[in-house]
């Protein structure tokens, strides 16, 4: 399948019911959108090979599991040639939900969730001991205000959906 895959109107809401919803059975959603069972199918298929749907997860409170901080780490590299070993490094670190490589100030960006702040202390000692970090800075979030996928449809369309 090329590179490219043009959304249609009813590839769009198939993801939009799936993104509020992964647990949908493909026929609940065939009923919703007036097509076959095998059209979901053969949609996601295709929708899978073009690359736009890589997989599906789990989402976990983590607080519910004892982590009961999150943090934001700024990390500065000693030097650009050190993002390729830096990031196999923190990919060791359980702690580590994400990374992000920036433009900016910050060389990576990281999301880690510890269980407390001496829990914290001790990831942020890990992180810092590779010689390669320059420095970190930390920023400790107090409330996840929005945390969601990016939406495929209006917010019209999505409510004209769920009715």
């Amino acid at each position: 399948m090329s590179k490219t895959y043009d959304l249609d109107d009813l590839d769009r809401k198939i993801l939009a019911l799936l993104m509020e919803n992964a647990k949908r059975p493909y026929t609940d959603l065939a009923a919703k959108l007036f097509v076959s069972g095998g059209t979901i199918h053969v949609r996601m298929n295709k929708l899978i090979a073009a690359g736009i749907v890589t997989g599906q997860t789990l989402e976990v409170d983590h607080t519910r599991l004892g982590y009961d901080i999150t943090a934001f780490l700024g990390v500065f590299l000693k030097s650009s040639g050190e993002y390729q070993p830096a990031t196999a490094y923190l990919k060791g670190i359980q702690e580590i939900v994400s990374a992000h490589y920036l433009t900016g100030g910050y060389s990576i960006f990281l999301k880690v969730v510890c269980r407390d702040t001496n829990h914290l202390r001790k990831v942020l000692a890990r992180i810092q001991a590779y010689e390669g970090i320059q420095r970190t800075e930390t920023f400790i979030s107090l409330e996840e205000s929005i945390n969601r996928p990016v939406q495929v449809l209006s917010s019209d369309e999505m409510k004209e959906l769920l009715e």
